[in-house]
């Protein structure tokens, strides 16, 4: 059985993953976690010798089957317990987070399905992103960076990379919600930042902020 800490390594491998990075480093995965890289290298090295990963300095670390079968039931948890939260207990969506870090850590292997089936069989979780089937299959999502839009163009948002607290408050200063409609009024060339309309309302976003929203 593994601990919550090869848990939050494997979960945290399989994220940056799904950004489709080429080398998943201990460097990243330090970023990620918010660790230094010498306490990354040792955990690795026990997923590994735990057949969870392969790990090479040069080619970086990537999830064994075994491995990737476990973090997808971590994602899935974790995920389904933001939509419970948000949904039936009515927290913001930048409160779920940190409760459902603790809450993807339950055990019991029948409680994500019933959770699951209470909740109607939710395909996404409060921030857009894609919950897991009780099979492993993941939905896609057909969808691109707000900052790799063009001038004039009329979008939705439905995700985001960021879910700290911090960037889901300033988004709600915004008005920006997943769902919300965005006009690309104009593109400023000194540093790319975007000035956007929100259901009539006019406000500029720097290029960070737009590289951390996905629209379609």
């Amino acid at each position: 059985m593994q601990t919550l800490t090869e848990e939050n390594y494997l979960k945290a491998i399989f994220k940056l993953a799904q950004n489709n990075l080429d080398k998943i480093s201990a460097t990243a995965i330090a970023d990620e976690m918010e660790v230094n890289a010498a306490s990354v290298i040792d955990m690795l090295k026990k997923l590994k010798e735990k057949k969870l990963i392969s790990y090479d300095k040069k080619i970086g670390a990537k999830l064994a089957p075994q491995g990737n079968k476990l973090a997808i039931n971590i994602v899935r948890k974790h995920r389904l317990w933001e939509v419970f939260l948000f949904e039936k207990l009515k927290y913001t969506w930048d409160e779920v987070h940190e409760m459902a870090e603790q809450l993807e850590h339950i055990k019991n292997p029948e409680l994500a399905d019933r959770l699951d089936k209470f909740l109607e069989f939710p395909q996404f979780d409060p921030h857009g992103d894609p919950i897991p089937k009780a099979n492993g299959n993941i939905p896609e999502v057909s969808k691109i960076l707000l900052a790799d839009k063009k001038q004039g163009d009329t979008c939705k948002v439905v995700s985001v990379k960021d879910t700290s607290p911090a960037f889901l408050k300033y988004l709600n200063q915004l008005s920006i919600v997943i769902g919300s409609k965005i006009y690309i009024k104009e593109i400023i060339s000194f540093d790319n930042s975007l000035i956007i309309l929100i259901d009539d309302k006019e406000c500029t976003v720097s290029e960070k902020l737009a590289n951390s929203i996905f629209v379609k």
